[in-house]
Formats: structure tokens, sequence, C-alpha cells
């Protein structure tokens, strides 16, 4: 196919008009425009320098090295030192109003490539592309990458960094030349890159510019890069990092890179979100989590750890039942010889010991109380102290012949192994079957060092097969709910949620910390997949603490739970979490439906959040006091996202209780009646009230 055709897919505010002959090049990525497109579509043909190819070089959705773009190709691989570049040339398209395939060949070099791209109605792209050896030798892939293209304009990134207990931070740098590269090898989605990036126009915020939002969809290894070329041209490209000689495509095999996310507003951050948040619910969430309230949690592990006593476990629900609580976790310890973290993974076989009765007595005790039960499994993992190491320690994810070092005292387990992979899978529908459990913790807690399988690197398969052991469980038992908890962060992406039902941000129960970390996820995620606990007064992460109210107001916001033994907590401390659980509840359709509003405040030590209802007759504002304040007085409270023209009461939820003394008078509108329309909301605002640091406020605006 060599004659040129304009495809153009529109979403509900934003467009991409993609020309399509030998290759196929996105012109036009934004607001949508009208008119004859495609007679317009000619005003955007480039010059050609001197000095440079004689022809204009298009930067395609797959940049080929062979055609002369001086960039990072979207393939690179080689067939024994041959067909090294490849120049595909389109042969069939398929396309629609919301999406195209393209399916595209080189004969010489013998591949075949299908790239696939969409734009749905919530502004979301997704593409990815497909390789096919269609030679009879093999085909070595050393990469395969999913490109988007940014404009000039895009002149700004927003990046994220983190570590264990430090997730989701999110840091600023100019776009000017050269670019940005992150790399990922730890062999999960991991803490410390989270593969997400968000592009824009110079001081794009959460209410104003051109942003575009990248999330690309895999759980181990990956790459995401930002590159300007010399004449000015940007891309943004994300992949997969596949270990040497990892990828070996023989006659008619094929390879299938992750999908690439992303989503452009005009409207800033707080927009893009909206899209993300309404594509993940739509496409990606399990509908028992858009049909169901999500129950509120106590896990039992900051609790007890390894100190296992059913009668003891049970006053644990029993008080926890009182408090409100809705499902019951056993996590880690329960299984057998399992007295630390030294021993034991692996052997999934309850601990006679600790539970002579079985586990049956607690779950029936836990139900009677009206609460669901889940329980805590690492089952990618495994000590050496341990009976199925004895049995099989070929069973390891390693390279023979090295003393691979440990992570959390554990190894990891090749799922690759079949006999490996039925034994976990056996394992987990024993206990799902024999007993009623309503929910796994799903915990992977150590980084992945030398994967190897047969001798070869195996990173990539690795993480195949762990999305193939998710999906087992998942077709055997619909109805479970599995939580992502990677040592908190390490594994939190959209293609684990297609399988699972909540993630656990982070170890980090502080709630000081975990109002960034919050803020960070909430960028691409909507709350109620987000897990968000309720911790002890004294943090076990970081030693700060922290009242009740600050707690409580900062683990409302997701999906919520709470981690205490309830048997040893004070009667006023147990008081403290029944009234915040008793406060999520009412607020939790809100919550968990409504749009996420970020709002800028006039002073950095306050972060201010806020969650709209979709018809905008309620909404709900967290003024959180970080640090001091900078100045005596703190500027005013802009709430967007109402109905401008309607009237909202406005009252107060949940204050400190020192709110009141720390003043001669706080604004008035905090102490009684006060109606406001939305406009004068968004545009005039409400006076700040004076907090100490590290203590909230919440907000409640209701239409009249």
């Amino acid at each position: 196919m060599t004659q040129k055709e304009i495809i153009v897919l529109t979403g509900t505010n934003s467009q991409v008009i993609i020309d399509v002959g030998e290759c196929a090049e996105i012109l036009h990525w934004g607001k949508p425009v009208s008119g004859d497109i495609t007679s317009f579509c000619s005003s955007l043909l480039r010059p050609v320098p001197y000095g440079r190819l004689d022809n204009d070089v298009a930067m395609t959705l797959a940049p080929e090295l062979g055609r002369g773009v001086f960039s990072s190709p979207c393939l690179e691989g080689h067939r024994n030192g041959a067909d090294w570049a490849p120049v595909f040339v389109i042969t069939e398209v398929e396309s629609n109003a919301h999406s195209v395939t393209l399916t595209s060949e080189d004969a010489l070099a013998g591949l075949r490539m299908i790239t696939e791209l969409s734009l749905d109605k919530q502004d979301v792209i997704k593409t990815r592309h497909s390789l096919i050896n269609i030679k009879s030798t093999p085909y070595q892939v050393n990469r395969l990458a999913n490109t988007l293209p940014l404009p000039v304009r895009a002149a700004e990134l927003m990046t994220y960094y983190g570590r264990w207990v430090h997730e989701f931070q999110t840091v600023r740098q100019p776009l000017q030349q050269g670019g940005y590269q992150q790399e990922n090898r730890r062999g999960r989605t991991s803490h410390e890159h989270y593969p997400a990036l968000v592009a824009g126009t110079r001081h794009f915020d959460e209410m104003q510019g051109d942003v575009y939002g990248f999330h690309f969809a895999w759980s181990g290894n990956h790459r995401l890069r930002v590159d300007v070329k010399a004449d000015g041209r940007r891309y943004m490209q994300a992949e997969v990092i596949y270990l040497p000689g990892e990828i070996s495509l023989q006659q008619g095999e094929e390879l299938t890179t992750p999908w690439l996310y992303a989503s452009y507003s005009n409207q800033g951050l707080n927009s893009m979100s909206h899209q993300f948040h309404s594509h993940v619910r739509e496409s990606i969430l399990d509908k028992q989590i858009i049909n169901t309230a999500r129950p509120i949690h106590l896990n039992t592990w900051e609790g007890i750890y390894f100190e296992h006593d059913p009668d003891y476990i049970m006053e644990m629900a029993t008080q926890s039942a009182q408090m409100g609580v809705e499902r019951f976790i056993i996590d880690d310890g329960w299984f057998k010889g399992r007295n630390g973290d030294k021993a034991a993974l692996g052997d999934w076989f309850l601990d006679a010991d600790k539970y002579p009765n079985g586990l049956a007595p607690i779950i029936d005790h836990v139900r009677e109380l009206g609460m669901e039960f889940g329980l805590w499994f690492e089952p990618e993992m495994i000590n050496k102290d341990s009976d199925l190491y004895r049995q099989h320690p070929d069973w390891l994810l390693a390279v023979e012949g090295y003393d691979q070092p440990t992570g959390r005292n554990q190894y990891v387990i090749n799922l690759q192994n079949d006999d490996a992979f039925n034994y976990l899978y056996e394992r987990l529908d024993h206990f799902l079957t024999q007993y009623a459990i309503d929910y796994i913790k799903w915990d992977m807690n150590r980084e992945v060092v030398q994967p190897a399988h047969n001798g070869h690197a195996a990173g990539h398969q690795q993480v195949v097969r762990y999305y193939q052991l998710v999906d087992k469980i998942r077709t055997a038992h619909p109805k479970v709910d599995i939580e992502s908890c990677a040592a908190g962060g390490g594994r939190i992406d959209f293609e684990v949620l297609k399988r699972t039902h909540r993630f656990w941000p982070s170890d980090n129960n502080d709630a000081l910390e975990r109002q960034r970390i919050q803020r960070g996820m909430s960028y691409f995620f909507p709350p109620e997949v987000m897990g968000s606990h309720i911790g002890s007064s004294h943090c076990h992460s970081t030693r700060r603490r922290h009242s009740i109210e600050f707690r409580g107001l900062t683990a409302i916001f997701g999906h919520m739970g709470i981690e205490l033994d309830p048997v040893k907590e004070l009667q006023e401390e147990k008081q403290g979490f029944e009234h915040y659980i008793k406060l999520h509840k009412t607020l939790r359709p809100l919550l968990h439906t409504g749009r996420t509003w970020r709002i800028p405040s006039d002073d950095e030590a306050h972060q201010i959040h806020a969650v709209v209802a979709n018809d905008h007759s309620e909404a709900i504002v967290l003024l959180a006091q970080l640090a001091m304040p900078t100045n005596s007085l703190s500027g005013h409270l802009r709430i967007p996202g109402l109905d401008r023209s309607a009237i909202y009461q406005v009252s107060i939820l949940d204050k400190p209780a020192n709110y009141n003394e720390i003043v001669n008078y706080q604004p008035f509108w905090t102490e009684g009646d006060c109606q406001l329309s939305g406009e004068w909301c968004e545009d005039v605002g409400l006076t700040m009230p004076i907090l100490d640091a590290e203590s909230a406020m919440l907000i409640k605006l209701k239409k009249l």
C-alpha cells in the first residue's frame, strides 16, 4: 500500500489524525478540529533543510533506522547478524472512528508487524506492536518499543521516583535538548520507577496547560524515554527491557508489546486524571469493584506479626466487627514453620502447631460476625530453609553456579518450571476450595536477580507466567478479590489491575508520608483501588506519631482499612478508629465514583484534595496541613468542579481536636451556617483556617 490516507480517531475532548502511506505518522494529537481535515493536513508538510538527508523523514509509530530516523528505533534485532535494519511497508489498514490496525511487512528481512492504536470516549489512547517472524530462521529481538509523538511545545516533564516506604514521588524537569530516560531492571514494576510520566507545556499544573500522560502497562523490567531530536521534534517511547538472548522468534512465532496508555488534556493534570480514572473504571476494573462497596479491612500484620494464636485472633475479629470492620485478614505467619522472616516460604500448608483445629473455626467466626475473610500469600517466593527448597532446589529462579544475593531473606521461584507453577496453583486452589476465603493479599517482597530458565535469561517470561498464574486462579475462583502487594508499591500498573481488585501503595502508614504517596498515585488510579489504612499512633515505618484525626482523614481517601491489634488498643484510640470507619462508610459512595481534584493552594505547606460527585450534587474537600504555614495567614481555598450556578451548603465534617484552641478565632464560615455559589467557591473561595502542622480538616459541600 503506497497511496496516502488520512485516518481520524475522535474521543470526547481529543483527536488523533494519522497520515497513512508506506508508514504511519501521527500529524495531530490534541484538541478536536473539524472541516476538510484531509485538505488541511497539507499545511503540516515539513521543509527539508540543507546538510541533512534530501527527503523528509517521518517520525512514525514505528521509527526505523533503515528509513533514516536517527533516533531510538522501534525495533532492534537481527538474524545471525543479518536483517538488522528492516524497513516496513504497510500492506493492510483496518480502521473505524475509534481505532486503527496497521499490518506492515519487510519481505527481505522476513518480518511482519501489526500496530494497534485506539482512542476511546474517555480520551485514552492504547497502542502496541506485534512482531511476527515469517522466515525459516530464528530472529533475535533486542528491543521492541511503542512510540508516540509529542509537540514541540511539550517542554517540561513530570516523572516518578521513589523507594520502599517512599513511593510515587514526582519531580519536574525541563525538556529542551537531549531527553530523559528511566530504566527499571528489578524484575517487577518497582518502587523506584513506576512506569508513567507526564509531558506538557511549560509550567503546566493541576488546572492548566497542555499535558500528555503516559502509562506503560507492564509488571517487569522496562524503559521509558522522552527524546528531543536535533530538529526539535520529540517523542515518547516505552518498552520491555529484554535481557540478552531472551527473545528469539522461530518462524511463525509472535512477540507482542505491552499496551502503552496515553491521554491528552488541554486543562492540566486534573483533567488528564479524570480521563485515566474514567478509563480504568470503564475498561479495566473488574465489575465486582464497580458494583459493590469496597469492604473496610483489618489486617493482622502490624497487630501481631508472626505471633498467631487462634483464640486471640478470634477475639481480634470480634472487636474488629464491633468497630465496623467488614473484611478480616490473617497476614504472614499462618503456614508451617513460619515463625519469622527467614524460613518456610514455599511451604503452603497450615501450621498445625499454631492452628490445631485448622482455619475453619476462625473463618466461621469471622463470617458469623458479618465480615469477609482474607488470607496472605507470597506464592512466588521461597526460603532455602524450607521443605520445598530441600525437595526442589532446582525450582529457584537463578543462574546455576552463582551465589545469588537474598532479599528479605528469600529467593524467587521459577514460574517457567511447570512443576513449580502447578504446585503453586494447587496450593492456592486448595485453600480457596477448602475454605470460604473472599480475599487474597498477594505479596512479592523482593526484587529479581539473575532470572534464568534452563540457563537462559527469562525475566520477560517470568512476568508472563505470573500473569498466567493469577489468571488461572481468577478463572477457578472468580469471586475472590486479590490485592497486589509487592512490599507495598512494588507492582502497581494497569496490567496487574486487569487481574486484581486493589493495590497496597506502600508499606508506610505514616499519614504525612501517605499524603504525598497517595497524591502521586492519584494521577493514574482512582481512589477505590488504593488501599489506605489507619495505622497505629506510633508509625512502624518512620517512628513518627500522629493524631487519630490526621491518620483517619488521610486514610479516608482510598479503599480504607486499619492496621492494629484492637484487643490491646486503648479504648479512646479504638473509638477514634471507629469514628473514621463510620465516616468513611457515609462518604464511600461519593469517594469511589466521583471525580478526584488535586486543588492548588496558596501555600505549599498545604495539600488540598477533593472528590466531587459526577452530578455536582456534593463534594468533600480535605485540607491537609503538611508543615507549619509559611505566613500567619494562608490565603484562600478555591474549589473547582462544582455547579457554578448552584448554591451549596458548606459544613465541617471533621477537624483537629485543638482547632479552636490555637487561635483567637477561626474563619466565620467554619463555625456555622454558610451558603455559597459554585461560582464563588471556584473563583473567589473561602478564607483558609489556621491549622497546626501535620493535621487536617474535612469539608462537605451539599447542593441546595
